[in-house]
């Protein structure tokens, strides 16, 4: 009854500030059930539950896809950076190396773990010939050497068409084409 004089009088408007009645007023209710405490109910727990579920959906794919691509990257500037030094001891050398040990990259691993498979075609003889690296019309992808990183599965075979190849990372093109196998 105090509230609503306060409420009606507007005269005693100052009246009720100084006493604090206008506070109560103006203050959000907090409903309580008598002798509980105020908190959080099960619906709303399950919803935020729900919105944190539904993130951790949408987001999980994401970050893989983005640490995978990142692997990816992280080989091709190897791989790259491989075949410069390769063609480095090429003009020191007047030949490619025999393999990567011999150029000074053998313990080299890929993003996955693997080695860098290497082998040396021109000048390697016959033996080198069988074991080529070939596109979809099984036409070898080099002339000089192959130089790839056999990707997450760690597994290839020598034709870009095999489902173990579709996610090796591959030199190409004499060097022209350093990517995924399923770009060339």
């Amino acid at each position: 009854m105090f509230l609503n004089t306060c409420v009606l009088q507007s005269s005693a408007v100052r009246r009720c500030a100084q006493s604090g009645a206008l506070r109560l007023l103006l203050q959000p209710r907090r409903y309580q059930a008598q002798g509980r405490q105020a908190g959080f109910q099960l619906v709303e727990i399950l919803i935020v539950m729900a919105i944190i579920g539904i993130l951790a959906v949408i987001t999980v794919p994401l970050y893989s896809q983005y640490r995978e691509n990142s692997k990816n990257a992280t080989a091709m500037s190897d791989i790259s950076s491989i075949a410069l030094s390769i063609d480095r001891f090429y003009i020191a050398n007047g030949r490619y190396p025999n393999s990567l040990a011999e150029a000074g990259l053998g313990s080299m691993p890929d993003p996955w773990g693997h080695p860098y498979k290497y082998l040396r075609i021109d000048g390697g003889g016959l033996m080198a010939k069988g074991k080529l690296r070939k596109d979809k019309s099984l036409v070898p992808v080099n002339s000089d050497y192959d130089l790839y990183s056999m990707g997450q599965d760690g597994k290839t075979n020598q034709t870009f068409t095999a489902k173990a190849s579709q996610d090796d990372i591959v030199r190409a093109n004499n060097g022209r084409f350093v990517g995924l196998v399923t770009d060339y």
